[in-house]
């Protein structure tokens, strides 16, 4: 069965305009008649990336939304918000890029949007495999949600995680499946400084991107 022949109805991406969540909407638009792409302004340092998921939006001629969450900023100091914060790992394992909460306030508002739109699927780029030791990019977590938000709003959502098992050399083949692979490669923003493509190449997002990039393309034989 092809994802074409597989359509469902309405979907909300959350969308940042990074590589997993522009590879995450490329697979949304592939499974979904019409698709709405969410971003947030919470303050991030690279407030560039709301700008760029507005590019693609327009590119590829998609409803887009962004929703502000500022306060945010405010409850959970970290070095995505807080220039003056360092960008590293830190003692527990966790590093100085995790915002508390972020993963449950965009999906819980991604869904209340859905439930405007009569979109029941949600699709995020959350990832079990290459996700910095983020408790909120778990499938236990996003398992718990679901059922939270079908609860709380006495509906039947289900949230997609294309990339959750995932690595980095595999989420570049998806976006070569889907024939998006330049696409994203030239025109996401991933860098924590904002930089698009390559980016600074030595932000910790950055070397993640491209050692998954780099070991795509070693590979690449073994995916055909």
């Amino acid at each position: 069965m092809t994802a074409h022949s597989n359509k469902r109805r309405n979907a909300i991406v959350v969308f940042s305009g990074g590589q997993d969540s522009t590879t995450c909407l490329f697979w949304a638009l592939e499974h979904f008649n019409d698709v709405t792409a969410v971003t947030f302004n919470y303050g991030q340092r690279h407030i560039d990336e709301i700008s760029c998921a507005e590019e693609i939006a327009k590119d590829l001629r998609i409803n887009h939304r962004v929703i502000n969450l500022h306060e945010l900023n405010e409850l959970s100091p970290n070095a995505l918000t807080r220039r003056e914060m360092i960008v590293s790992k830190s003692e527990n394992g966790l590093p100085s890029t995790f915002v508390e909460g972020r993963n449950l306030l965009f999906i819980s508002y991604a869904a209340i949007l859905g439930r405007q739109l009569d979109a029941n699927h949600i699709v995020t780029g959350v990832c079990e495999t290459d996700f910095s030791g983020y408790p909120d990019c778990k499938d236990i977590f996003i398992k718990s949600l679901n059922v939270t938000l079908n609860l709380s709003m006495d509906n039947q959502f289900v949230i997609h995680t294309p990339l959750m098992w995932l690595n980095k050399a595999e989420t570049w083949k998806l976006a070569e499946q889907l024939g998006r692979l330049e696409y994203v490669k030239d025109k996401t923003l991933t860098c924590y400084e904002g930089i698009k493509g390559e980016g600074c190449g030595q932000c910790p997002s950055c070397e993640l991107r491209k050692k998954g990039y780099e070991d795509f393309m070693m590979k690449k034989g073994d995916f055909i």
